[in-house]
Order: C-alpha cells, then sequence, then structure tokens
C-alpha cells in the first residue's frame, strides 16, 4: 500500500490576512493595562460612579443637594404628623429613626466614591448635629422637631438618642464610606433594628439570665 502525503503552502500574506481573535482582544487588554496606571484606573472607576463623571465637584455638590432635599423632606413630613397628632409620639420617633438614616444611604450612589464624596455626604448628618445641639441646650427652640424625635416632649432628649444616632451616621460616611459594608451594617441595624425594637419588656419576652 502505497502512503502518499501531501503538503499544502499557506499563501505568504496569510498572518497579515488572519488573525486570531482571542489573541487581539488579549493583547489588546494587556496593552490598556500597561498604557494607563494603576492610579489613573482607581480615578477612571471613582468617576464613573458619579453623576457626572467629568466634573466630580459638580456631581457631589448636586448630590448634596438632591440627599439633603430627600433628608429634610423626610424631617418635614414627621414633623408635620408629630405637629398634627397622626401617630403616637413614640411611633412617630420610631418612623423618624427608621426612614432618615436609610434614605440618606440610599442616596450614597449619587455621590463619587472618593474621599471627596464621603467628606461631602458626611455634611448632611452633620448639619443634624448642629441642629440637635441647639434645640436640645435650649439655644433654639423648635417644638415640631421635639415632638418628632423625643419620647416625652423634652428638648434634652435630643442630646441622647437623636445626637447619638446623628453622629453615628456622620462617623460612617466619613471613616468608611460605601466601599466598606461595615458602614452599610451600622447605618442598617441602628435605623432598622434599633427603629423597630420595642422598649416595653414583658414577662413573656424577658431573656433567662435576666433576673429583674
Amino acid at each position: 500500500m502505497a502512503l502518499s502525503i501531501t503538503f499544502f503552502a499557506a499563501p505568504p500574506n496569510l498572518n497579515s490576512t488572519l488573525s486570531c481573535p482571542l489573541k487581539t482582544n488579549c493583547l489588546g487588554f494587556l496593552q490598556l493595562l500597561k498604557s494607563k496606571p494603576r492610579i489613573r484606573i482607581r480615578r477612571e472607576l471613582k468617576s464613573a460612579a458619579a453623576m457626572f463623571p467629568d466634573n466630580l465637584v459638580v456631581s457631589d455638590v448636586m448630590a448634596v443637594g438632591l440627599s439633603g432635599g430627600v433628608a429634610l423632606s423626610l424631617l418635614k413630613l414627621w414633623e408635620q404628623t408629630a405637629k398634627r397628632g397622626l401617630f403616637d409620639q413614640k411611633l412617630n420617633r420610631k418612623l423618624v429613626h427608621i426612614t432618615v438614616g436609610l434614605a440618606f444611604m440610599l442616596c450614597w450612589p449619587m455621590f463619587s466614591s472618593g474621599r471627596q464624596g464621603a467628606m461631602l455626604a458626611a455634611i448632611i448628618p452633620a448639619a443634624n448635629i448642629i441642629k440637635m445641639l441647639l434645640i436640645g441646650l435650649g439655644i433654639s427652640k423648635d417644638d415640631a422637631t421635639v415632638k418628632s424625635m423625643s419620647r416625652f416632649g423634652d428638648h434634652r432628649e435630643l442630646l441622647k438618642g437623636p445626637l447619638y444616632y446623628a453622629s453615628t451616621i456622620t462617623l460612617a460616611a466619613v471613616l468608611y464610606w460605601r466601599s466598606s459594608p461595615i458602614a452599610i451594617a451600622a447605618i442598617c441595624n441602628m435605623c432598622a433594628g434599633d427603629g423597630m425594637f420595642s422598649n416595653t419588656i414583658t414577662s413573656a419576652n424577658v431573656l433567662p439570665y435576666q433576673a429583674n
């Protein structure tokens, strides 16, 4: 039996006309990584998360205005419900506790992911800290705010829970921001968990190790 072997000659310009798409894409990706340093890539990722990537300052300032408007609208809503007596005072306080912090956290994606976005976002709860201090110390008077955030209608109560509430959100935004799950977990636990906690303790829900 004769074995015949046939050789095929490739055209001389085969390399110029045919190429592997996978090889081309991989080489292009590697060249992209080599051409852009890591700092530039991180900067582009941070700007891509903002509303206006071309100008992060304008984007963050607009985010402050929108987020502040959302937080202020919620505060004014619960102040009016407390003023009109639509809900029990303790229930109204819990509604403030649950909604304001979570709504503010949901506005975080509007800010840039860098330190600038964190500092500008923290202005909103920081302004509430100043408000709590002024009302709680008696320097300023706001009966609607006192009714919506206190248990018994005493303005000095704002120096405790409401002040700690605003301080925690401010520190979470400044220290951890949205790049860490610690800030999200802390705010969710404080707003939803503590907000829905009932201060009424009965014999049915006392833990076994609680003597009294």
